[in-house]
């Protein structure tokens, strides 16, 4: 049955009425719903959560800038907030094969410097302010996902339909069948995370990247080590640049130390990349058998394991954040800065701007219209100005490494020492990532070593420790909208890049029935980085949501 039959079927859908219906309980979702019951306590507020709880699907490296939290809550110290480690020191490593050169302390651009910043678990942090929100009197719905955005008559947002349950892989109700419900609000606010289902389909109703560079993206592949007390090294911030990237692939490590003894350490590698026989994950683990990495891990056991796409394009990619009916905040809309490799203090500070913005427009009787006083109040934020002086980072990466090192110095290092907050000159792209891949026969392969189950691991065993589950009798979550591409295309053209981007194993190319190859899609593993709906060349994968609780539950992450 089509899910139109299904609702024609079983329906109507129960419908709850809210004030504000938030989708996404990440830290821009929360500060949203925690600013809406500080400005009025009476607002009923709502927060879909498509993981099993907040924080299950939150991945991030992180080192946190306290600046917006402290506005949200200015006593979240004594509120027992998880941010229990300082940045204690910055290394900023330029790394070739085999060595590892130190930048000097003087010379380390300003966005590096991370003093006053904590090394957290963002998973924890978004527990925390789950807690905070619900003290408030929030209602937040973990194990249910927004699956389709509800349209008033008059083009607006009314609110959002959770996915049905229960829904057999043939598409048919099965005995568990139980009907998705419309939760309408006078605003509906979108907090998905990078590459978000809806707020992509909201994007392109309402044009709201008309004028604007294309999206870039990256993915950051993650682990979580336990190391022997001789190796912590509490606070550490350590990031790397360089090897093993070649000079026109955009990418680095990070490595920080957290407290009891932990080390939270990945790779992040752009979407624009061009070489289809790249790997991310595959650098991810090469990466760690550099000495200056592996001298941080020896003796260590990896105890966590994911992955996530990163909106980097920055201000200039930046979509309009209002619409009929609603908005965007955080990395729904891609408020993330790249330059700074920080986002969770970004969506913390829009989330707080659009409540700020929603609150007071149903303070005046108003709903379902644009929240103008938003995207105002966000030009007029210290966060604009953050993002504006960071405008051209992932612009520079476009001219290859050696640029955009060159440029990030300039920019982040000369000019501020010359007083001048933001440069003078604007850099702009045209070209979106699925578009930048070369076919394989133009390209080099890349052979990557086999890996050693002690520090590097492979795919499928990095799922299992990812904690990754989704009910299997369900309809697939990834969809192709022409099956035939994949073969005809994709493998013929890219030598199936697909078997390559995915973190997880979740696209294989196998032998088919009367010869040939097909794909097989291997929804069950999936970690909901996004990485195939953003790099796929043809943009013939669609990523939408499982059935909620699906996916990873990530523990310290």
């Amino acid at each position: 049955m089509s899910p139109q039959e299904i609702l024609e079927t079983y329906g109507p859908r129960e419908s709850m009425p809210y004030d504000v219906v938030i989708v996404g309980a990440g830290p821009a979702g929360l500060a949203c719903a925690i600013r809406l019951k500080q400005l009025n306590a009476e607002l009923s507020v709502v927060v879909l959560e498509k993981g099993s709880e907040p924080g299950a699907h939150i991945l991030s490296g992180a080192v946190m800038d306290p600046r917006a939290l402290d506005e949200l809550l200015p006593d979240w110290k004594a509120r027992g907030a998880p941010l229990n480690q300082p940045v204690t020191g910055d290394e900023v490593l330029i790394l070739n094969a085999r060595r590892a050169t130190a930048t000097p302390a003087w010379l380390i651009p300003e966005c590096m410097h991370n003093e006053g910043c904590y090394v957290i678990s963002l998973g924890a942090v978004t527990k925390w302010l789950a807690g905070q929100a619900e003290a408030l009197g929030v209602e937040i719905f973990p194990g249910f996902a927004a699956a389709e955005v509800l349209y008033a008559d008059d083009g607006s947002v009314r609110g959002v339909a959770t996915g049905n349950l229960g829904i057999g892989k043939d598409g048919e109700p099965t005995e568990n069948f139980q009907l998705g419900m419309e939760l309408v609000g006078k605003y509906t606010i979108f907090a998905e995370g990078a590459r978000g289902h809806l707020g992509k389909q909201l994007i392109a109703r309402y044009r709201l990247d008309e004028g604007k560079d294309p999206q870039s993206y990256a993915i950051g592949i993650k682990e979580l080590w336990e190391v022997p007390p001789d190796k912590a090294r509490p606070g550490l911030v350590v990031h790397t640049a360089g090897w093993p990237m070649d000079p026109n692939t955009y990418g680095g490590g990070f490595l920080y130390h957290q407290e009891a003894n932990r080390v939270t350490l990945g790779f992040v590698v752009g979407l624009d990349y061009q070489n289809p026989w790249l790997s991310p994950f595959e650098e991810m683990q090469r990466w760690k058998t550099h000495p200056a990495i592996r001298a941080h891990l020896e003796g260590g056991q990896r105890i966590g394991y994911g992955a996530r796409a990163i909106t980097a394009g920055g201000l200039l990619s930046l979509p309009k954040l209002v619409f009929p009916g609603g908005a965007l905040v955080g990395c729904d809309a891609g408020t993330l800065n790249a330059a700074r490799i920080k986002g969770s203090h970004a969506a913390i500070k829009t989330g707080m701007l659009a409540a700020e913005a929603a609150a007071a427009a149903i303070a005046a009787g108003r709903s379902g219209d644009e929240l103008a006083a938003y995207p105002q109040a966000f030009e007029a934020s210290w966060l604009y100005e953050e993002l504006d002086r960071a405008r051209n980072f992932k612009q520079w990466f476009k001219k290859g490494n050696l640029v955009g090192t060159a440029m990030t110095g300039v920019e982040h290092w000369l000019l501020p020492k010359l007083g001048i907050k933001s440069p003078p000159w604007t850099i702009h792209r045209h070209t979106p990532d699925h578009a930048r891949l070369h076919a394989a026969a133009a390209c080099e392969p890349i052979r990557y070593p086999k890996p050693d189950g002690v520090l590097t691991f492979d795919r499928l065993s990095s799922v299992f420790v990812s904690n990754t589950n989704h009910e299997e009798n369900q309809p697939p979550h990834l969809t192709l909208k022409d099956a035939s591409v994949p073969v005809a295309v994709n493998l013929a053209t890219y030598a199936g890049p697909e078997s390559r981007y995915c973190p997880a194993g979740v696209y294989e190319y196998v032998d088919a029935e009367g010869g040939g190859q097909r794909l097989q899609i291997n929804a069950q593993n999936c970690v909901h980085c996004k990485t195939c709906d953003i790099k796929d060349p043809t943009q013939n994968i669609v990523w939408v949501t499982p059935e909620g609780g699906g996916g990873p539950n990530y523990a310290g992450m």
